[in-house]
């Protein structure tokens, strides 16, 4: 395996975090306003490939290769939202297998560059942010397609007990030895909830005291990697039961500690790190004997874009990137979208049920033909956005006849219900909430 002492590999692989080899405890100083209680932070892209992902990237693979799930598979496909991604490609490089990760476009430009470097087929989706098990169209559900297929394997981090088992291996005898078992307070941000719940349960057996919380983000956030509680309430390895506290979190005081962190405690945090710090300083009582232990998932690095967006007082303004005022035409445009928004002619999936029961409508998909080949409605039409015109093939020749229009989440459909309406349709509506809401109201999906 190597020597650590030395830090000398015969593989990469050997640099897999562990008992005998593990990521630093850092103590916070300056942006703790404790004058008690220890915080430390627990520095995580130390691992081999950068982030704590890669513990559950090489337990998956060592998991499916010694259950012999694999076969004789060499093709895996995972969703992510970037560093089980990246993990699992680098063990599967190592290894010699392939991957292929459908994931959000909504990821920072930066993960998705890496993981194209890295190797892997990226299959980039309007999805979450953080892909969601119960989009009938996302990242998860094309990698179950792709994964059903002889020649591919899905590991599948979001159910299989190999991801909260990483971190009942490693992370928590790691905090436990280096904390001599004075740790009080572990705190974790929530994404798949593999970290909290694997270390929580390791450490939660060598002391029940211990108190386990976690962190997570507002609903709508822009926090890579973690879930808000409607998203943590999909996935199968969040118990809250198990965790003695949680806590949101929002993007600005994320972000805030974020750009502190690294300015003032000398710490390279992405903002999921700065998250779960947020969160322990709301949960963590400042008392003496207390000994708090953050994970901080990965480096800032990989957030460029991020930073830009959340952090723009950084940044100089460069004038010759300001946008000119709009014209009069662009100013009607936006306002015909805005209208548009609130329109009768928006329905939600209660009333296409209706629609459908009743014949006589037409559903045209504006998606692409990539997209409408994985999950459809029944009897409907594709004709993506830009083909619509007139005397498109597949359009009614009736215009008083009923059309909605529906994309994945019924952004895209409300410009082809202007189109539309353009055309001298007079009954066109839009599907509010897209493919989504309608899988979500139980209305039947054919893949």
């Amino acid at each position: 395996m190597g020597d650590h002492q030395l830090r000398k590999y015969e593989s990469i692989l050997g640099l897999t975090s562990s008992e005998e080899n593990p990521t630093p405890l850092v103590r916070l100083n300056r942006v703790i306003p404790f004058k008690h209680a220890t915080v430390y932070a627990k520095l995580e892209w130390y691992n081999p490939f950068g982030a704590v992902k890669d513990r559950v990237a090489n337990n998956l693979i060592r998991d499916a290769e010694e259950k012999g799930t694999l076969g004789e598979v060499r093709k895996l496909v995972e969703p992510t939202s970037g560093n089980t991604g990246m993990g699992l490609v680098m063990v599967a490089n190592a290894k010699g297998y392939e991957l292929t990760t459908p994931l959000s476009k909504a990821i920072p430009l930066e993960k998705r560059t890496v993981l194209r470097f890295f190797g892997c087929d990226v299959i980039e989706l309007d999805d979450n942010l953080c892909p969601a098990p119960g989009a009938p169209e996302g990242a998860i559900a094309m990698a179950m397609d792709l994964g059903a297929k002889d020649d591919f394997h899905m590991l599948n981090q979001y159910e299989n007990p190999a991801n909260p088992e990483a971190h009942y291996l490693t992370t928590g005898p790691e905090i436990w030895k280096q904390t001599e078992g004075k740790v009080t307070h572990f705190v974790a941000g929530l994404g798949t909830c593999g970290t909290i719940t694997g270390t929580g349960r390791f450490l939660k057996e060598k002391n029940s005291a211990i108190q386990v919380k976690g962190v997570h983000p507002a609903e709508g956030h822009d926090i890579p990697g973690v879930r808000s509680l409607r998203q943590l309430k999909q996935t199968k390895l969040f118990f809250p039961d198990e965790y003695d506290q949680t806590v949101e979190i929002n993007n600005e005081t994320a972000y805030a500690l974020c750009a502190r962190l690294n300015q003032e405690e000398s710490i390279i945090a992405g903002p999921s790190s700065a998250m779960a710090l947020a969160g322990a300083l709301k949960m963590v009582p400042d008392e003496p004997g207390v000994v708090a232990v953050v994970i901080f998932p990965d480096n800032i690095f990989k957030y460029a874009t991020s930073v830009r967006k959340h952090v723009p007082e950084l940044f100089p303004v460069d004038d010759s990137m300001i946008p000119s005022a709009p014209s009069p035409s662009e100013l009607m445009m936006d306002a015909l979208v805005k209208n548009a928004r609130t329109s009768p002619d928006n329905i939600d999936a209660a009333d296409l049920s209706e629609m459908i029961d009743a014949g006589d409508t037409a559903i045209v998909d504006v998606r692409t033909p990539v997209e409408f080949d994985q999950v459809r409605l029944k009897n409907t039409v594709n004709i993506p956005l830009n083909s619509l015109k007139a005397n498109a093939e597949g359009l009614p020749e009736d215009r008083t006849k009923n059309v909605v229009m529906i994309c994945a989440s019924g952004a895209r459909s409300l410009s082809g219900m202007l189109v539309m309406k353009s055309l001298g349709y007079q009954k066109v509506h839009n599907l509010d909430g897209g493919l989504q809401a309608a899988a979500e109201a139980g209305i039947e999906l054919e893949r």
